[in-house]
């Protein structure tokens, strides 16, 4: 059996967000890759995101889909934030070995969070540090450059798939950031105990902020995570 992997990003991100975990991957099993870049998506610098709408981001990810079905025998699909909830979408639609939904965008804002956040770029502004701030240094590009359309579009991606995440029941593993300041760190648990798969996993990041796959924690999930996907696999 051929097995290929679909790595699906985030709202207004790129393939980076998940880069680091598809290198561990393809690094340890040789199976196939697909790493789509969602429509108006891609580099922080170079988002152009007006006018897209939230049938376009499912769609690309169904062609995605559909293009790697072609070629491998079974299907893992890893989803990161909004890719999160795409990847449900699809696993309501599609034949899905396994899934891995990474900081899955499924309710969104942390308030006590990003306060917490916020504080600490306000006082990195106030010591003139602002600049070496990771949260300030990932965000700046994307205050500026995604319009509030996209942003109603990405709550119509999520309203779209919440009614339908009660019939998934291919095995899941979630991996949430305790202090991810975009989707609150509840959601996981939430998550866990709608998807009606018999084997499903969770794994709570106490480092972990909303860019997963870059916590300090990272090595030891994506062992994890690894162990659970290839379970079963020849």
């Amino acid at each position: 059996m051929s097995i290929g992997v679909l790595f699906l990003h985030g709202f207004s991100g790129g393939p980076y967000e998940v880069q680091p975990f598809a290198d561990y991957v393809q690094k340890k099993t040789g199976w196939m890759m697909a790493i789509p870049t969602l429509s108006g998506h891609g580099e922080a610098e170079h988002l152009e995101m007006k006018g897209y709408k939230a049938q376009h981001w499912l769609m690309d990810a169904e062609i995605a889909y559909r293009r790697l079905a072609k070629q491998v025998d079974e299907i893992i699909i890893v989803g990161f934030s909004m890719g999160g909830v795409i990847a449900m979408y699809l696993a309501n639609r599609y034949k899905v070995k396994k899934l891995v939904l990474l900081s899955a965008a499924a309710k969104y804002i942390s308030p006590s969070q990003l306060v917490k956040d916020f504080r600490i770029m306000a006082t990195d502004a106030m010591n003139k540090k602002l600049q070496e701030n990771e949260l300030f240094a990932r965000y700046k590009f994307k205050f500026l450059n995604v319009p509030f359309s996209a942003t109603v579009e990405f709550m119509k991606v999520v309203q779209k798939t919440s009614p339908y995440i009660k019939n998934i029941k291919c095995p899941t593993f979630i991996v949430q950031g305790l202090l991810d300041g975009i989707v609150p760190s509840q959601t996981a648990q939430i998550l866990y105990d709608q998807i009606q798969s018999k084997e499903k996993l969770i794994y709570l990041s106490e480092c972990g902020k909303h860019h997963i796959c870059y916590s300090d924690d990272c090595d030891e999930w994506f062992d994890e995570v690894l162990i659970f996907i290839k379970t079963d696999n020849k």
